[in-house]
């Protein structure tokens, strides 16, 4: 492949999932990473951080969440503006196309420590992210942070479902409504 040739973003992702899947994350250098893309490790560095940051974007959902629950209708509630902006994130990322990509994704960063950190941190700050675009409609504080923790929930469980061959809106959609099904069992505080 050709440096010049345009995503390479995309090309040292797939690069570096396709050798962390056969040689593990810990056996991966950056430098097997460009070569793999065809590209140099000046240009693995102009796009990511580290090795690690490779498998998580460059917070392309926390922009398409945002702009989603803002162009909302401004009567949606602040679970129907969640839903808003889990299928514009559907849309756009989550398609068939990425399905085979997203899988072995998951499965890689499963299978690794530091990893999953990484995940868990980027999932804080989709839900922060989540959390301020509801609190700029006008949501209270609390009622943001509860629809934003309830959405990132049924995110990842339409992430799950979406891997192992579902519509990543209809996994959404359910997902949303079996969290929200699932509050009431909590609602009562204990004395």
């Amino acid at each position: 492949m050709a440096r010049w040739q345009p995503n390479a973003p995309e090309r040292l992702s797939k690069a570096a999932l396709e050798l962390f899947a056969e040689r593990g994350y810990e056996n991966t250098t950056v430098i097997d990473i460009a070569e793999r893309a065809g590209l140099t490790k000046s240009t693995f560095f102009r796009h990511f951080q580290d090795k690690r940051e490779v498998l998580f974007g460059s917070g392309t959902l926390a922009g398409l969440l945002t702009e989603a629950v803002a162009a909302a209708p401004e009567t949606a509630s602040p679970l129907e503006a969640v839903t808003a902006a889990m299928d514009a994130i559907g849309q756009a990322a989550f398609t068939p196309e990425r399905r085979e990509f997203g899988a072995l994704r998951r499965a890689v960063i499963d299978a690794n420590p530091e990893l999953r950190e990484r995940e868990a941190l980027k999932g804080l700050a989709l839900t922060a992210a989540l959390a301020d675009a509801l609190k700029r409609r006008g949501v209270p504080d609390l009622t943001a942070r509860v629809a934003a923790e309830l959405g990132a929930l049924a995110m990842t469980l339409a992430h799950e479902r979406w891997s192992d061959g579902g519509d990543f809106g209809e996994c959404a959609r359910q997902a949303l409504a079996e969290v929200v099904a699932a509050v009431p069992a909590f609602v009562t505080i204990p004395r």
